[in-house]
């Protein structure tokens, strides 16, 4: 069993009180930690996510879920009108 665990910047600062007030797979409670869990339904992953825009993804099981779970996120961050310009 492969369980990778990938940290990417997405260059961008990320508004997580608007995040976890739009989205309903996230987790958000600043006085006990700074980042914003979400959770992704398909590929099976969770995914720190900072307001300086960095993330951490967990769970995946080869580099192809990753990807796709990073892509989710930044679809997710478009929905709030975050524009990710990179690849990250």
């Amino acid at each position: 069993m492969v369980n990778i665990v990938v940290s990417t910047s997405l260059k961008h600062d990320i508004p997580l009180e608007k995040m976890a007030a739009t989205l309903s797979n996230t987790e958000y409670n600043p006085e006990q930690f700074p980042g914003l869990v979400i959770r992704i339904k398909e590929p099976k992953t969770s995914a720190l996510i900072f307001s300086s825009g960095k993330v951490v993804c967990t769970g995946a099981r080869s580099m192809d879920k990753v990807e796709e779970s990073i892509k989710k996120i930044i679809k997710s961050l478009e929905k709030i009108n975050v524009k990710i310009t990179i690849k990250p």
